[in-house]
């Protein structure tokens, strides 16, 4: 059993070091689901199904981790529609209810795993397929109701084998409807005894349909996404020179020549006047995100100085998106990260706020890599 445990955590593990390397990752608040099932649930042996049946219902609430890993926990009750009746110790009609009086006669309360083998074995495309196969283990807290004059309430804990055979409907795929088969042993097989162990004679197989709503993510979708692309260390060279380019950009200095002639007896003066400069800092944001990262702080902080060390100039913040999403989500993001490098100059660095402008452009298009173009263009202005 320990052995069996252990390889279950270490395939799992693997599984999840896998889907992270083809799919964006996503808050602690992504990819939660709530399931409804209901069903049919009979003795594995000993009985035929469909005649020793019972009704079957149940609540799921999970999270995916990856596109191939999710965890969740359950809730599941039975409805006493038949007697299982058997001279064997430890078989259903002692461990799961046949005497009971109540309507509800049993209950269980677990955690489970759940493996997706078509995104595993076949690889994800950012959309769930419409048909995929997951693999299901649980384990958790099972209690049996008795008449108290007859025989006491049982308590054991109880392992879950079954699979999840899911159709994904509608077009943003918020919605699955599953067929979800398993087997549900109870570990505790005679209380006579004491002892526990998978046993045929205490398990029962259970034959559900299930309906699923996906609740909905920060990416405006139902579902995780692939990242955008894989990026090379070229490729991040080529950004850090880019940005390293900016840093480095001198300001330009306009000159304006005006000459003011006077028709009076005075030479013709000529006067210089400087109309103002302009420096430029780039502060870049991840996919979705508008948390300036650790990484893009020296940027902010580059323009707090330049204002600190200039009292006069002031700064216009433009916020940007790239192109995924929809337009809500994109101008909204756009706000949201201008703003955040507004919200460090005053409450870090102590600039005024009366000297900074902060406003969401929407999508743009300044750079040629998409990505790149989630960005806050920090535009100082020396007067």
């Amino acid at each position: 059993m320990k052995k069996l445990i252990l390889l279950s955590v270490f395939v799992l593990g693997c599984f999840a070091v896998q889907a992270q390397v083809t799919v964006k990752g996503s808050k602690f608040t992504d990819n939660w689901s709530l399931t409804l099932k209901g069903g049919a649930v009979s003795p594995l042996q000993n009985y035929s199904f469909w005649p020793n049946c019972r009704g079957v219902a149940g609540i799921e609430l999970r999270k995916q981790v990856t596109s191939v890993l999710g965890f969740g926990v359950e809730g599941e009750w039975s409805i006493n529609t038949s007697s299982w009746d058997s001279d064997l110790d430890g078989a259903p009609a002692t461990i799961w209810g046949g005497h009971s009086a109540n309507i509800i006669d049993h209950q269980l309360v677990g955690a489970f795993g759940a493996v997706n083998f078509a995104n595993w074995f076949c690889g994800y495309n950012g959309t769930p397929r419409t048909l995929d196969v997951e693999g299901v283990l649980g384990a958790g807290w099972w209690h049996g109701y008795k008449v108290k004059t007859v025989q006491p309430d049982n308590n054991s804990w109880y392992t879950k084998a079954g699979a999840n055979i899911n159709l994904n409907i509608g077009e943003s795929k918020a919605w699955t409807v599953s067929l979800k088969p398993a087997i549900v042993w109870f570990m505790g097989q005679g209380y006579s005894q004491g002892t526990t162990a998978f046993n045929a004679n205490t398990a029962v197989v259970e034959l559900e349909a299930g309906v699923t709503y996906h609740f909905g993510n920060s990416n405006g979708t139902h579902h995780m996404t692939l990242c955008d692309k894989q990026y090379t260390q070229a490729d991040i060279d080529a950004l850090n020179a880019q940005i390293n380019e900016l840093r480095n950009r001198k300001p330009e200095v306009k000159v304006v020549e005006k000459v003011v002639e006077k028709v009076v007896e005075k030479p013709v003066k000529t006067v210089v006047e400087k109309n103002g400069e302009s420096l430029e800092t780039n502060v870049f944001f991840q996919q979705g995100k508008s948390v300036v990262t650790a990484a893009q702080l020296p940027n902010v902080e580059r323009v707090a100085t330049f204002l600190k060390n200039h009292k006069d100039a002031t700064v216009t913040i433009k916020g940007y998106a790239s192109p995924e999403g929809s337009k809500e989500i994109n101008e909204r993001l756009a706000n949201e990260r201008a703003n955040a490098v507004k919200t460090i100059l005053i409450n870090k660095y102590k600039i005024a706020s009366s000297r900074i402008k902060a406003q969401g452009n929407g999508v743009g298009d300044m750079f040629s890599e998409p990505d790149w173009n989630r960005v806050s263009i920090c535009n100082i202005i020396v007067k």
